[in-house]
């Protein structure tokens, strides 16, 4: 099931920043630059009594990388599971498979604020793919594919926003943006240097190997 409360009480519990909530990150409103506890009445003294046992810190990175692209447990597991299989590191394969999403992609090209607003973008068919709708956010995006915002929906309020403040991040060397078409390219699957994520992705492919 996945979360639908406060985005940032689980930045808060995480300790971090997991860009949830588009521009409101980068700002001073941001609440874990205000009060950088753990949500709850407890937060300041669970904070100090934290375990720190080997699963405790297997568990919460798991947890954290599956807040920040927005997947349900048993989502993330499946991803998990369909890229063990998979020739090269577990866990690099498991972040490339996450960042080549069908909403994350659009997260990334800059045409939607958030993946929670880029998730809801593909949902409500206004993405395609190569010319053809996809409303489907787990859609893996292969390299050489092309994302393309649909005609009638560029004007959206939201998307020009994003569009606006794209511009915060680096560019990312294995995708390739063309905003005057609203269309960008995947040019490779990324590999781990690549992928702006501060996580320890090992230490999920040690939980689920137990």
């Amino acid at each position: 099931m996945r979360y639908t409360g406060p985005s940032c009480r689980q930045c808060r519990r995480e300790g971090t920043k997991l860009f949830l909530k588009g521009t409101k990150c980068f700002t001073e409103k941001c609440p874990v630059e205000r009060r950088p506890t753990p949500p709850g009445q407890h937060g300041a003294n669970t904070a100090r009594r934290r375990k720190t046992s080997e699963y405790s810190k297997q568990l919460r990175e798991k947890q954290k990388i599956k807040r920040i692209y927005g997947l349900s447990e048993k989502q993330f597991r499946n991803t998990f599971e369909r890229v063990s299989t998979l020739p090269g590191i577990t866990g690099h394969n498991l972040l490339s498979a996450l960042e080549t999403r069908l909403d994350n992609i659009v997260y990334r090209m800059g045409f939607a604020a958030s993946r929670k607003a880029a998730r809801q973008l593909v949902r409500h068919r206004h993405v395609e793919i190569g010319g053809r709708r996809v409303d489907v956010p787990s859609y893996q995006v292969a390299p050489g594919q092309e994302v393309t915002v649909r005609m009638k929906s560029r004007e959206q309020a939201s998307v020009m926003a994003a569009m606006d403040q794209s511009s915060r991040g680096a560019p990312l060397s294995w995708i390739a943006v063309d905003k005057e078409s609203f269309s960008g390219r995947v040019l490779e699957r990324p590999s781990r240097p690549s992928i702006p994520i501060a996580a320890q992705e090992q230490l999920v492919v040690e939980l689920y190997s137990k």
